[in-house]
């Protein structure tokens, strides 16, 4: 595969938008940033919510919509690598943040569910009736690590809802192409979860002890982080210590997923999306290195259900 460098130098990229104008959008999250890399790989800043802006998405009203971790990473540097840290002691929590792409105004949409304060939001993902999913990664220190959750939310700030509780480090989420599932990746476990949906907003709870359906895991060690879904159902999840990107295409009736890894070159690949008239260019977040990346796919990405 040929993989193409077309920024460097980013602040830990990560939330990749594909732009109708060629454009990608995308945060630095040890920055505070939001940056657009044109198609000629300039760099412009688009807005400064501070904080840890970590997934971006279009939301049907042509703003971007943000999950802001608060600062939820210690920021260190490995052998010339950017590797998050531990929640720091000063953390105060994230919020849900609606950003205008011409003005960069910040506005905060949510920072609490039911009276409790969100702790670090982490990715998104619209459906067509305009709301959206997201996870919350939660925090850690030395000594425990707190349990994260799913949500699903309006893009107008009406209405938040907690749909899953006690969940170890959620990270990425995607919607299968007809809408009735909703995938979410755990870091820590390197699991990726299938949670069938009945309506917008609500889940299908299945039987048993599990939150959701299991799909898959690495076959060794890795962690995962952010996703992206194929026009085909292939889920595909960024790979921490792997390095590439996972794709699973999830079984039915109880079959197993198949499972194909793409290496690239980091160690802490974080996301992925698709761009183009085909909707094959991928784009990867190569965010060790600072890096966007991108590269001809092999199958095309999902359209979403927004963009601008």
């Amino acid at each position: 595969m040929n993989i193409q460098e077309i920024a460097s130098d980013l602040k830990f990229p990560e939330g990749p938008v594909a732009m109708d104008d060629g454009s990608v959008i995308l945060v630095e999250i040890w920055s505070g940033e939001i940056t657009r890399i044109t198609k000629d790989g300039k760099k412009q800043t688009v807005a400064k919510p501070g904080g840890g802006p970590n997934g971006l998405a279009i939301g049907p009203d042509g703003h971007l919509y943000c999950c802001n971790n608060g600062s939820n990473f210690e920021m260190n540097m490995v052998n010339g690598l950017m590797i998050p840290g531990h929640t720091p002691a000063e953390h105060k929590g994230g919020r849900i943040e609606r950003i205008n792409i011409s003005t960069g105004k910040v506005e905060v949409l949510y920072d609490s569910c039911d009276g409790v304060k969100l702790m670090a939001p982490n990715d998104l993902v619209f459906d067509t009736t305009g709301g959206f999913w997201f996870t919350d990664h939660a925090s850690n220190n030395s000594e425990r690590r707190m349990h994260g959750g799913l949500y699903y939310a309006k893009a107008d700030g009406s209405k938040i809802t907690k749909v899953l509780r006690e969940l170890t480090s959620p990270n990425g989420v995607g919607l299968s192409p007809d809408g009735l599932h909703v995938y979410y990746a755990e870091t820590m476990p390197g699991r990726l979860w299938d949670l069938p949906l009945t309506a917008p907003g609500t889940a299908a709870m299945p039987g048993g002890f599990t939150p959701a359906n299991f799909v898959g895991a690495f076959p060794g060690l890795a962690y995962f982080d952010s996703l992206g879904v194929q026009a085909d159902g292939g889920v595909c999840v960024a790979t921490i210590l792997a390095g590439g990107i996972s794709t699973f295409w999830p079984g039915t009736n109880g079959a197993p997923a198949k499972f194909e890894h793409t290496p690239f070159p980091d160690i802490l690949c974080t996301n992925i999306c698709w761009g183009g008239k085909d909707m094959k260019t991928a784009y990867v977040t190569m965010s060790s290195t600072g890096k966007l990346a991108q590269c001809d796919w092999p199958t095309a990405g999902l359209r979403l259900n927004y963009n601008a």
